[in-house]
C-alpha cells in the first residue's frame, strides 16, 4: 500500500523549505527592529485552555480542535492559534513580574481539523506577534503597522486592511442583544448554521461566508450607539495614527473576528486572489483574556499571518531558486581526493559549495553544477594536481583562471 501525507497536510520540499526559511529570516529581523522577543511554546496544550480562552461556542472549539488522549485522564490539544499559548506561557512564567510590559513573537505550525480547501489546511504556520501590559491605542497602531510591514517585506500587494471596533466587554454584551433584535424578524432568511449561531454566538453571523447570508446583513444597518465613549475615542486615536503613518485602510462594522477573547479594536488583512477564504493574517485586543486565566487585569493585542496563504497570495516568492557559491568538478581519483579536501576548507570558511560523488563524466558535473546554481565552478583535473592549483571559472561571464590551491579561499572571497 502506498502511503501519503494526511489529508489536509503537505510535505515542505526542499525548494519551498528555503521560501520558509527566508520568510522567517525576514521576520525575525522586522520583529528585532520593533523590540519583539520569541517566544516558543508547545504544540499542543490542555485542551480546557482553548475552551476557556477561545469560547465554547467558537467553529474551532466545537469543530476544528485536533485532540489528543493520553494514557491517563488529560485530554490535550494541538495548538489550533498560539494566543492562548503566548498569555499560558506568560501567567504560569510569572513573565508581568520579570518584565514588566512585554512584547513577544512566534514562528510555527498551528492545527485545524477543518475540510481542506485553497488557502486551508490542518496543519499550516503563523507568523505572529503579542504585546501584554498596555491600553494605549498607539499599541493597537503598532501592531497593525507590523504585520502590515511584514506583508510588504514578503512582496505581496493588492492587499485590503480592515479594521473595526467592537468595544469594551460591556459594549459587546449590548451589541449582542441589539443584533439579536435586528436579526429576530429576518433569521429565517439565513442559512441553517446562522440560525444556530444566532442563540449561541450571534457575532459569529456577521461573519458568514454564505452568500445570501451577506445580501441579508447588507439590509441592516449596523451604528455605533453600543460602543461607549471611551471605546470611541480610542479608536479615533487608532485611526488617526494609522493614518499618519500613510497606512491605507477600511472600517468593516461586519468585522467581529471569530474568536470571543477579542475587544476594542480588530483588523483583517485580506487578498481577492485567495477566494473566500481571502484573510492573509488577522488580529485584535484582548483586554480580559488574561485575567479570565488567572493572570493580572491587563491589556494586550496581537495578529497571526498565515504563511500558506501568503504565499499563494505572491506566487513570485516561490521563484526563489537555491544557489551555492562553488561546485567542484574533479576528474579523475586523484582530483576528488584533492577536490573533497579543498572542499571542507571552503566550508570551514562558512563558503557554500558542494561535488560531486557519483564517479560521473564531466558533461554530467557540469549539468549538476548549472542545477545547483553555483556562482562558481572549481575544475581540478590531471595538470591542476601537477602544478597544486585549481581553475576557476565564473558561471555568469564564463570567464576562468588557474589559481594556486591556498589561494583559492582568500580569491573566492573577493569575488563574493
Amino acid at each position: 500500500m502506498k502511503l501519503s501525507a494526511p489529508r489536509g497536510t503537505k510535505d515542505i520540499l526542499p525548494q519551498e523549505a528555503r521560501v520558509y526559511q527566508e520568510l522567517e529570516k525576514t521576520s525575525r529581523q522586522i520583529f528585532d527592529a520593533f523590540n519583539y522577543h520569541e517566544l516558543r511554546t508547545p504544540i499542543f496544550e490542555d485542551v480546557k485552555l482553548f475552551q476557556r480562552t477561545l469560547g465554547q461556542t467558537t467553529d474551532i472549539v466545537q469543530k476544528q480542535l485536533l485532540s489528543l488522549k493520553s494514557d491517563g485522564e488529560d485530554e490535550f490539544a494541538l495548538r489550533p492559534e498560539a494566543t492562548a499559548s503566548i498569555v499560558r506561557a506568560y501567567i504560569e512564567h510569572g513573565l508581568h513580574l520579570k518584565d514588566g510590559f512585554s512584547k513577544y513573537y512566534y514562528i510555527g505550525p498551528m492545527f485545524r481539523g477543518e475540510r481542506p480547501q485553497k488557502g486551508r489546511l490542518r496543519q499550516f504556520h503563523h507568523i505572529g506577534a503579542e504585546a501584554i501590559g498596555s491600553l494605549n491605542p498607539y499599541l493597537d497602531a503598532e501592531l497593525i503597522f507590523l504585520s502590515v510591514r511584514l506583508i510588504e517585506a514578503f512582496g505581496i500587494e493588492g492587499y485590503t486592511l480592515n479594521i473595526n471596533n467592537l468595544g469594551c466587554a460591556k459594549d459587546k454584551e449590548n451589541w449582542s442583544k441589539l443584533l439579536r433584535s435586528t436579526l429576530k424578524n429576518r433569521i429565517k432568511n439565513f442559512c441553517n448554521l446562522c440560525q444556530e449561531r444566532f442563540d449561541r454566538n450571534v457575532f459569529r453571523i456577521l461573519d458568514c461566508k454564505n452568500e445570501a447570508c451577506k445580501e441579508e446583513l447588507k439590509k441592516i444597518s449596523l451604528k455605533e450607539n453600543h460602543i461607549c465613549s471611551d471605546c470611541q475615542e480610542h479608536f479615533a486615536v487608532v485611526q488617526e495614527a494609522l493614518k499618519n503613518l500613510k497606512i491605507n485602510f477600511k472600517i468593516s462594522s461586519f468585522l467581529v473576528r471569530g474568536l470571543d477573547y477579542y475587544t476594542r479594536t480588530v483588523f483583517e488583512i485580506t487578498h481577492a486572489s485567495l477566494g473566500s477564504q481571502d484573510a492573509l493574517g488577522a488580529g485584535g485586543r484582548y483586554d480580559n483574556l488574561i485575567s479570565q486565566l488567572g493572570g493580572p487585569d491587563l491589556s494586550a493585542v496581537g495578529f497571526a499571518l498565515g504563511v500558506e496563504r501568503m504565499l499563494l497570495a505572491n506566487k513570485k516568492i516561490n521563484e526563489t531558486q537555491d544557489s551555492i557559491i562553488a561546485y567542484f568538478i574533479t576528474l579523475d581519483k586523484e582530483a576528488t581526493k584533492k577536490g573533497f579536501l579543498l572542499l571542507n576548507s571552503l566550508r570551514n570558511e562558512n563558503i557554500s559549495c558542494d561535488m560531486n560523488y557519483e564517479g560521473a563524466s564531466l558533461k554530467s558535473q557540469m549539468r549538476s553544477a548549472n542545477k545547483s546554481g553555483a556562482k562558481f565552478v572549481i575544475i581540478i583535473g590531471e595538470d591542476e594536481i601537477k602544478t597544486d592549483s585549481v581553475t576557476l571559472k565564473d558561471m555568469s561571464s564564463g570567464n576562468q583562471e588557474k589559481i594556486k590551491s591556498n589561494q583559492l579561499i582568500s580569491e573566492l572571497k573577493n569575488k563574493i
